[in-house]
């Protein structure tokens, strides 16, 4: 016999576990806690994903917004709108 493990009478090794519903309740309380993590991960999943929607909902508005205006960047280099700080000063 070695120490801290016992043959039971069918020729299995007991580990020192006399109480089978102190395992049991492990168990459940071990399911039970996985059970909670995966909840909580399916939620923050969920937070996750609509944060990924809204992100590429600005960036689909941005990309829009640059198309525009580059569009009235090309109309305004044929003889429309000039900024100031685009001409030299004078002394130049």
């Amino acid at each position: 016999m070695t120490q801290g493990r016992v043959m039971s009478s069918r020729g299995c090794a007991d580990f020192g576990s006399n109480h089978p519903m102190k395992d049991t309740d492990r168990i459940e309380d071990r399911l039970t806690d996985l059970e909670v993590k995966a909840s909580f991960t399916e939620d923050m999943l969920d937070k996750l994903n609509q944060v990924i929607v809204q992100q590429q909902t600005q960036i689909d508005l941005l990309l829009r917004g640059m198309a525009e205006l580059r569009q009235r960047n090309s109309i305004g280099e044929e003889g429309g709108f000039r900024s100031l700080r685009d001409e030299l000063p004078p002394h130049y």
